[in-house]
């Protein structure tokens, strides 16, 4: 199935009511008028925009406003997916013949047939995905070998990190396998982190309250010595350390709408790489009435759904085997193999992050973690969310991954979009299930939870939680409203 065709399938009135309720505000009053937001969804889905935003235009100027929060939640998905998907043809070709100088219109409808390339249909318009050509590089054999044969594109290489992943595992999994304890290769991390407001909002007026939220790392099993160092303006509230997700909060009113609004953060933690030395056959059971084990094997709409095709795929993939870590590992090898990675909507926008990945095949980190704790407790294995930051010294970046439970080691890491490493040692290979490099930054235990002090609005990121929110007057800024910044400066432990 191919994404644009997935994307008009999939999409339903369910994302909005869902989100609503997933750490995003609540709705007030009674429930929206259903049959307004079918007909909005309907229309949405069949690329028809301007009428879906007519209708909620003319649903949000009537007074009887007890189901506002519900219609200006779904206005909002609208005018997110079009800043997704604002892309026009000639803009694409004029990117994609900086790689590929003979490329035609042609080639764009030829290739955008054959699914390879991520668009959508809105009102009449052919609308890319504002990442492209990324995928298309991705999916297509034929515009990556075109690419290739530019001279421009495969000219003298510029100067890059000397960091290599795979040699970095086998130095992990020698030091661990040496180890009598799972954290290994401490890496000291200090981080400077800025969120600005863009010059000349609106929304930016003398005596306004603003309240921002910016990351903060937790206090983990491999993740210590967290301290903030300054931050600014004003005392921040950090919150605890138990938090699903760990922010630092601030609030301010605005004295001079002259002046930027930004907040700023300055920490330093040390992260080690976790190398438990896993063996099948020392895997305990689950007691049957733990909490625990209830809890993350549940499904949790709308991302942990065990559909019919989520059921027997694990069913087949599974097989019959017992043995939780076994399972996973089946699981994590399927992911793997089937799932390819690509550049991401946002998930705001997406109704069903693990049916995403499922249905079409592809996703990034965190649609393909989602799905991989999704099949895990379908098949009765403990799992859930954990993201943040990547760190290494080749690049940095937000980052999703997930951990499973098993006995007698508790919570394990697993990347899923890391997958199989190309390398010959099994343990290498098989790196990311169970075990994590040192060159990250612990945000988030969980997905879609309240922020401390919760957030008002609809957020940014309703799911996840590593860029930061900002608020004024109680309206959610989006993306489009504000940047950031995250710099990182890394020191491994002294090679002896």
């Amino acid at each position: 199935m191919s994404l644009s065709f997935w994307i008009t399938t999939c999409s339903g009135i369910g994302v909005m009511a869902t989100l609503l309720h997933a750490g995003s505000g609540p709705a007030t009053g009674p429930a929206a008028d259903r049959a307004l937001l079918e007909s909005v969804a309907k229309a949405r889905d069949a690329g028809d925009f301007a009428t879906a935003e007519r209708a909620l235009d003319d649903a949000l100027a009537t007074p009887a406003g007890a189901a506002r929060t519900e219609y200006q939640v779904e206005r909002e998905i609208l005018r997110r997916i079009r800043l997704d998907f604002s892309q026009t043809p000639d803009a694409l070709l004029a990117k994609v013949r900086k790689d590929i100088p003979d490329v035609s219109a042609e080639d764009l409808e030829r290739w955008r047939g054959q699914g390879v390339l991520q668009y959508r249909m809105i009102d009449g318009q052919v609308c890319y995905f504002n990442r492209e050509p990324a995928n298309l590089y991705r999916f297509c054999a034929e515009a990556k070998e075109r690419r290739n044969r530019n001279p421009s594109t495969t000219g003298p290489a510029t100067a890059k990190s000397d960091f290599v992943l795979v040699d970095h595992l086998a130095r992990l999994v020698e030091l661990g396998e040496a180890s009598n304890s799972p954290a290994i290769f401490p890496v000291k991390h200090h981080v400077r982190y800025r969120l600005k407001v863009r010059d000349g909002h609106p929304a930016v007026k003398k005596g306004a309250v603003v309240r921002c939220w910016l990351p903060f790392p937790k206090e983990y099993q491999q993740q210590k010595g967290v301290k903030l160092l300054a931050a600014g303006p004003g005392e921040p509230v950090t919150a605890a350390n138990g938090a699903p997700h760990r922010t630092l909060y601030f609030e301010r009113r605005i004295d001079d709408p002259a002046q930027p609004v930004e907040f700023s953060a300055e920490f330093e933690f040390t992260t080690s790489a976790y190398y438990p030395k896993l063996d099948p056959a020392r895997v305990k059971p689950y007691e049957a009435d733990s909490k625990l084990v209830r809890e993350n094997t549940s499904q949790r709409p709308p991302h942990i759904v065990f559909s019919p095709g989520i059921r027997t795929t694990v069913a087949q993939v599974v097989g019959d085997e017992t043995n939780p870590l076994l399972k996973a590992r089946r699981i994590f090898r399927w992911i793997s193999e089937n799932i390819r990675y690509c550049s991401e909507m946002e998930y705001s926008t997406i109704p069903n992050l693990s049916a995403k990945a499922f249905e079409t095949r592809q996703g990034d980190c965190g649609v393909q973690g989602i799905l991989f704790i999704t099949m895990c407790r379908c098949a009765g294995v403990p799992a859930r969310w954990q993201s943040g930051w990547e760190t290494k010294p080749s690049g940095h970046n937000m980052h999703d991954w997930a951990e499973m439970y098993v006995e007698p080691w508790g919570w394990l890491p697993v990347d899923p979009s890391y997958g199989l490493q190309n390398h010959p040692d099994p343990k290498v290979h098989e790196f990311y299930l169970g075990h994590l490099d040192p060159y990250r930054m612990i945000v988030n235990l969980d997905y879609a939870r309240e922020l401390y002090p919760p957030a008002q609005g609809f957020r940014s990121e309703p799911n996840d939680f590593q860029r930061g929110e900002i608020e004024i007057d109680g309206r959610i800024l989006y993306f489009d409203d504000w940047d950031y910044t995250f710099e990182v400066r890394t020191e491994p432990p002294v090679q002896k």
